[in-house]
């Protein structure tokens, strides 16, 4: 059962995505962050229902639109924010950029921009945890344009076999790029695609971070007893485009209807509500910690903004 502390954190996690990813938008017109951003708006309840139920040790696998994953996980946000700026004192010494976060004290070992690329290697990991003995878990996060890739059905074929303990998740925002999901999947499933390698599958609401937290709890709790792996498909929808700081519906894939109708569904509306008539948050405890978290996600900012540019002499380290 959550309680009121659990919420009060799954609440102030969704709502720091949120405020970091419109704080990019807000700056990054000045051309200062020179990385490209794919942002996680809309997305945040997943992220938070998933990190909710983990541990330090347990280990995520990001993608490109990373995020929401590093800061509900337990990642530096100064150094998050540093390494966007392309500093020395980012997480990924500041030549990784947006795409290529990284906390390994966290349990964050890195993600990556290669569309899938973060499946197989969450499933190694899987197999390194449960080689151990531990009874952690590894969380391998995708999209629906990587479930087209031949490389999941490998991965889930290889943890159903091994009974690994891992949890593929996938972020289903229904367009891929510009492709809308439909116009490529003979079948609206993605859920079901396990079910032939002994991965069972859920579907649930992406936007609800309660359903998402007791789905992943299930799978996860699953996982660590040592019955095998489980895949998620969280269904939401992205408010900005593939990438950058704006809007695509002039693009012509997607109306505006449809985006503004998924914004009268945003997660954090929807559980900010949920929890006010729960009175687990009135208005002056609402108040008091959107303030907390603007004067944090402004600090981090500045904190990059003043840190050091990577040394000439270390621009070419660990480069093979």
């Amino acid at each position: 059962m959550l309680t009121k502390e659990n919420k009060l954190n799954m609440f102030s996690t969704a709502y720091r995505i949120r405020r970091l990813e419109e704080k990019i938008c807000e700056v990054y017109g000045k051309q200062e962050i020179k990385t490209p951003v794919h942002l996680y708006i809309g997305e945040e309840a997943i992220a938070t229902g998933v990190s909710q139920n983990l541990v330090k040790e347990d280990l995520i696998f990001s993608t490109h639109r990373s995020h929401g994953h590093y800061l509900a996980k337990g990642g530096n946000l100064k150094n998050m924010v540093a390494e966007f700026y392309g500093k020395e004192n980012g997480c990924a010494g500041g030549k990784g950029g947006s795409m290529h976060l990284i906390d390994v004290e966290a349990g964050i070992p890195g993600s990556t921009a290669i569309v899938g690329g973060g499946i197989p290697i969450a499933t190694g990991a899987a197999l390194a945890l449960q080689l151990k003995g531990t009874d952690k878990v590894a969380v391998a996060y995708f999209g629906d344009g990587a479930a087209d890739e031949g490389v999941l059905q490998e991965s889930m074929n290889f943890a159903g076999l091994k009974n690994l303990p891992i949890i593929f998740v996938c972020e289903n925002n229904f367009y891929a790029t510009n492709s809308f999901q439909m116009k490529r999947h003979a079948d609206d499933n993605i859920y079901k695609r396990g079910e032939c390698y002994k991965v069972p599958g859920e579907l649930v609401d992406g936007n609800d971070v309660e359903a998402v937290y007791h789905t992943a709890k299930k799978a996860i709790e699953r996982a660590r007893r040592g019955e095998g792996p489980s895949l998620i498909e969280a269904k939401t929808y992205r408010w900005k485009g593939h990438v950058g700081p704006d809007e695509d519906t002039n693009l012509g894939h997607r109306t505006n209807e449809e985006l503004e109708g998924w914004k009268q569904r945003c997660p954090i509306k929807l559980y900010r509500e949920k929890l006010f008539k729960e009175g687990v948050l009135d208005e002056g405890s609402y108040q008091n910690l959107k303030r907390e978290i603007d004067n944090e996600v402004e600090e981090a900012f500045e904190f990059a903004y003043k840190s050091n540019d990577v040394p000439m002499e270390n621009m070419y380290k660990h480069l093979f």
